[in-house]
């Protein structure tokens, strides 16, 4: 197993976390390492998955700076973002139930994993005037969502305010994200993981044929927002390199930095 990533056991729930710090931003290893952490998750017969970050920030995203450092390297590129969408398949396509518990801030791609999940569990800041947000930023760094990922979106939150938010790129704090249904449930910070553990456990009680089979219908349209033909990398990579694109994505580095 990548360092990258650590398993702890919970009885018959497997929780995979994230481990590279600060922020667990998602380059081309991590996303590999999550992929074959949930492949093997699958081939140990684990009950349930949960997909967790570290205290304060569950995931920020794509890894920005790493993905500038390709350059004009778009074989590069197209493969990390490939390992990236692997990932979002691997969890929408999971055999078993998957909760993402949400441990912290979680920004575009780490909001898309999590909308990947059956469960979303998120953290309650201990400061109400500093909450902890999840979304989709896109627009806010130059670039658009493939229709796909607004799918995820709108499956959670419904077609209009999907619209709204994606257009403007707007971070959702923890309390609105669970009024709008973006995350199904709000624990302290501490309580994050045993909550998503508990929630699979009380799954994994019931009948287990019926409500794989109704799981399976209800996410059937996961594989399809996920499907090459929503995704459109090509067209993604091309715009990544728009003037326009691009001058976005070195100001957020550049904030980053200070």
């Amino acid at each position: 197993m990548s360092a990258m990533v650590e398993t702890i056991e919970h009885s018959d729930v497997r929780e995979i976390r994230m481990a590279r710090p600060p922020v667990n931003a998602l380059d081309t290893e991590l996303c590999r390492a999550l992929i074959a952490a949930i492949d093997k998750a699958q081939g140990d017969d684990i009950g349930g998955i949960v997909l967790s970050g570290g205290e304060g920030v569950f995931s920020a995203g794509l890894d920005v700076p790493y993905l500038l450092s390709h350059g004009e390297n778009r074989h590069a590129l197209m493969d990390s973002w490939q390992a990236f969408f692997g990932v979002a398949r691997a969890l929408a396509e999971s055999r078993v139930p998957v909760a993402a518990a949400i441990t912290g801030h979680s920004p575009a791609g780490g909001c898309v994993l999590a909308l990947c999940c059956d469960y979303r569990v998120m953290a309650r800041s201990v400061d109400p005037s500093r909450p902890y947000a999840i979304g989709l930023n896109e627009t806010q760094v130059g670039l658009v969502a493939p229709e796909g990922i607004q799918q995820l979106l709108r499956r959670a939150v419904g077609v209009h305010r999907a619209g709204c938010l994606l257009v403007a790129g707007e971070l959702v704090p923890a309390e609105r994200a669970l009024d709008i249904g973006l995350v199904d449930e709000l624990a302290d910070i501490a309580s994050v993981v045993p909550r998503a553990v508990a929630w699979l456990q009380a799954l994994l009680q019931l009948p287990h044929a019926p409500v794989m089979q109704t799981r399976a219908i209800a996410r059937a349209d996961l594989a399809v927002a996920l499907h090459n033909d929503n995704i459109r990398l090509d067209r993604f990579v091309e715009a990544w390199y728009l003037p326009e694109t691009q001058q976005a994505l070195q100001a957020m580095v550049a904030r980053l930095k200070k």
